[in-house]
């Protein structure tokens, strides 16, 4: 994971390839323009989004805001962690 240093992307994108319909919104409104289509096509034929700069990627989620289907959406990475450590803290008990 990320510690946040410069260099280092400090989000992560998970994207759903199958619901995405190519609509470009999550690429348009990207603040740092970390994303890009894909050179690949889904099962309905659309280009999905994926995260072509990781390193400039903050985890804002405003991919997820705008996408109309919730094909996409961004997470910071040390909520991530969080959630990780949380999750063997509960597996333990």
């Amino acid at each position: 994971m990320s510690d946040g240093t410069a260099g280092k992307g400090k989000g992560a994108v998970f994207v759903r390839v199958e619901v995405c319909k190519g609509c470009s919104y999550c690429i348009d409104f990207c603040p740092p323009h970390a994303l890009e289509f894909s050179r690949e096509f889904n099962q309905k034929g659309y280009h999905y989004p994926v995260l072509a700069k990781p390193e400039v990627c903050t985890g804002c989620d405003l991919c997820g805001l705008y996408c109309p289907d919730f094909a996409i959406y961004g997470v910071r990475l040390k909520d991530l962690e969080k959630r990780r450590e949380a999750a063997v803290a509960a597996a333990a008990e």
